[in-house]
C-alpha cells in the first residue's frame, strides 16, 4: 500500500464526504494530526453478521443492515468484530463479510476490520494483509492477541514489533476485545504504538473514565481516534476529546447513539444530553441479555427482517427476554419523540 495510494484514497473520500454534505470521519482521513474536539463525533457500529436459518452468512441481509446503519447516522463501520461473531466465522467468511461492507459503504465513510488472527507474527501479518486488500481504511489488532493473560508489556511490545515489521505501512487500530480475554491497553503499549505513526483508531472497553482520560491525554495531537464502547462514560469521553462511540447499544437504537455523538458537546443541548446519558446507562443494563439474539429481535421491530439466529448464542431468546426488549422499544420511541430524532 503506497503513500500515493493512501493520498488518493484520502482525497476521494474527502470529495465524497463534501458532496454528501457530511463531515468525514476525522482520524482516518487526516494527513496531519487532528484534535477530535474540532470535528463531528462519529457513531461507529460494531456490526452484526446476519445469518440465514441454516446459519450460513446472509450477505443480502448484511447489505441491508449496512444501509440501515448508514440511514441511522453511522459515520464509520467496524466489520469483522466480536459482534460480527468473528471467532465463529471462517477466514474466508471474515474476508467476504468485510469486503461486502466495504463495497456497500462505497467510500462514503471509513471501514475498519479485525486482522490479527494467527498463532505467530507471520500468520497475523499475512491475514492483516488480506484484510487490508479488501479496501478497509485500517486493520484492527486485538490487544489480547499479542500476549497471554498475565504476560508483561515487554512480551506484548516484542510481539507487536515483530508484527509491525511484517505489515508495511498499513494503518492500524486497537480493540480491547473481551475475547480471548480483555487486555486493557497500558500507557506504555499505547505510547509505543503511537510512536509508530500507524495507530489511527482505538476501541476502548475499559469502562473506567480515569483510564479513558489518561489515554485521551496520551493520544492528544496524534492521528488516533478514540471510540468508547461503554455507554456509562459515553458523554464524558466525547466531551473530553473522544472521537466517537462504538457500543453494542448501536445494534438496538443506532439513531439515538448517532444523535448523542452529534450533540454531546453542544452547550445548548447539555440538559437533553445529560438526560439521555442517564437513560442509556440504565437501558443498557436491561436490554443486552442474550445480546446476539435480542439485538436482532429489536432490529426486526425496525423492519430489518433478520433471522433470530446466531452461531455464538448458547440459548434461544426467551419470552421474558423478548418482553424486556418489547418494553425497551416502546421507551426508546418516547426518547426519540422527546429529542426530535
Amino acid at each position: 500500500m503506497s503513500l500515493e495510494n493512501d493520498r488518493r484514497k484520502f482525497l476521494e473520500k474527502m470529495a465524497l464526504g463534501t458532496l454528501a454534505g457530511l463531515t468525514p470521519w476525522n482520524s482516518l482521513l487526516a494527513n496531519t494530526p487532528l484534535k477530535a474536539k474540532a470535528v463531528e463525533k462519529a457513531f461507529v457500529p460494531v456490526m452484526l453478521t446476519p445469518y440465514k436459518a441454516d446459519k450460513s452468512v446472509d450477505y443480502k441481509g448484511l447489505k441491508k443492515l449496512t444501509d440501515y446503519y448508514l440511514e441511522s447516522g453511522a459515520r464509520g463501520f467496524f466489520a469483522n468484530c466480536l459482534s460480527s461473531e468473528m471467532y465463529d466465522l471462517s477466514p474466508e467468511e471474515r474476508l467476504k463479510v468485510t469486503e461486502t461492507v466495504v463495497k456497500r459503504v462505497n467510500g462514503r465513510f471509513p471501514v475498519v476490520a479485525t486482522g490479527s488472527f494467527g498463532s505467530t507474527a507471520q500468520e497475523k501479518a499475512e491475514f492483516t494483509k488480506q484484510i487490508a486488500d479488501t479496501g478497509v481504511d485500517a486493520v484492527i489488532m486485538i490487544t489480547s492477541h499479542f500476549g497471554e493473560k498475565g504476560e508483561s508489556d515487554d512480551v506484548v511490545i516484542k510481539n507487536l514489533e515483530a508484527y509491525l515489521s511484517l505489515t508495511g505501512e498499513i494503518p492500524l487500530g486497537t480493540y480491547e476485545c473481551p475475547s480471548p480475554y480483555k487486555r486493557i491497553l497500558s500507557k506504555r503499549v499505547l505510547e509505543f504504538l503511537l510512536q509508530s505513526g500507524r495507530l489511527v483508531y482505538h476501541k476502548d472497553t475499559s469502562e473506567d473514565i480515569d483510564n479513558i482520560l489518561q489515554k485521551l491525554n496520551i493520544a492528544e495531537g496524534s492521528k488516533m481516534g478514540f471510540y468508547n464502547a461503554h455507554m456509562g462514560s459515553a458523554v464524558a469521553s466525547l466531551r473530553n476529546g473522544g472521537a466517537g462511540l462504538s457500543p453494542i447499544a448501536g445494534n438496538y437504537y443506532p439513531e439515538v447513539i448517532a444523535w448523542l455523538c452529534k450533540n454531546a458537546s453542544d452547550s445548548g443541548k447539555k440538559e437533553q444530553v445529560d438526560w439521555l446519558q442517564d437513560k442509556l446507562r440504565d437501558m443498557e443494563s436491561r436490554i443486552t441479555a442474550n445480546y446476539m439474539l435480542s439485538s436482532r429481535y429489536y432490529l426486526n421491530m425496525e423492519g430489518l427482517d433478520l433471522e433470530i439466529v446466531s452461531r455464538r448464542a448458547k440459548n434461544p431468546l426467551t419470552s421474558d427476554q423478548q418482553a424486556v426488549v418489547d418494553k425497551a422499544y416502546v421507551e426508546v420511541q418516547d426518547w426519540k419523540q422527546k429529542l426530535s430524532i
